[in-house]
């Protein structure tokens, strides 16, 4: 018991001292001004998220990476490689939303080259270590003049159902027939 109680009276006279116990303030202090930032922030920021455009929105280039996101009622990609080109669709103008999974072969052609030169069989066990599983996400739109369009874009795994959440909360039309995730095999690429 007066160890416990010997700890104590050394705290409290360690706080005392002028030095320690603005040692102790700052870090309160800190930590207070970054919440109160936080909470200042503006809750209609945009949902942003790294994707890779597959195909089929019109003035992007098929396999350019790129953000994702949802601003002002619209689904906008922004191609990396060129900020200046960015693709605009109207969230209520998408007609449905699909998820799938895709299994995709990692490395090229030198992951290729060393599977085939590991020696009795070793390429095999390679190849269980070289793929990478990515999400899909299938628009369905239709354009200002009318037309019925579709785009497909590549997400990180877990990633295609947090967006198409997202589309659903800003208005988004998708049908409920589509409750799982459709798996694909990508072929060996």
């Amino acid at each position: 018991m007066s160890h416990t109680t010997d700890s104590w009276k050394h705290i409290a006279c360690t706080l005392r001292k002028p030095g320690a116990t603005f040692g102790f303030l700052i870090p309160v202090i800190l930590c207070s001004i970054m919440f109160a930032q936080n909470a200042e922030q503006p809750t209609n920021s945009p949902f942003t998220m790294r994707a890779t455009h597959l195909l089929g929105f019109q003035g992007a280039k098929n396999n350019a990476k790129g953000t994702l996101s949802i601003q002002d009622k619209a689904l906008q990609f922004q191609d990396n490689g060129k900020p200046a080109a960015q693709v605009q669709v109207k969230i209520a103008s998408v007609q449905d939303v699909f998820l799938g999974e895709q299994s995709k072969q990692v490395g090229g052609l030198p992951m290729t080259l060393g599977k085939t030169a590991a020696p009795y069989g070793g390429g095999r066990v390679v190849s269980l270590f070289a793929h990478k599983n990515y999400d899909t996400l299938t628009l369905e739109y239709v354009d200002t003049d009318g037309g019925f369009h579709g785009a497909i874009f590549q997400l990180d795994k877990g990633q295609a159902e947090v967006f198409r959440n997202a589309l659903v909360t800003s208005g988004a039309h998708i049908s409920e027939s589509e409750n799982q995730p459709a798996k694909h095999d990508g072929g060996g690429q």
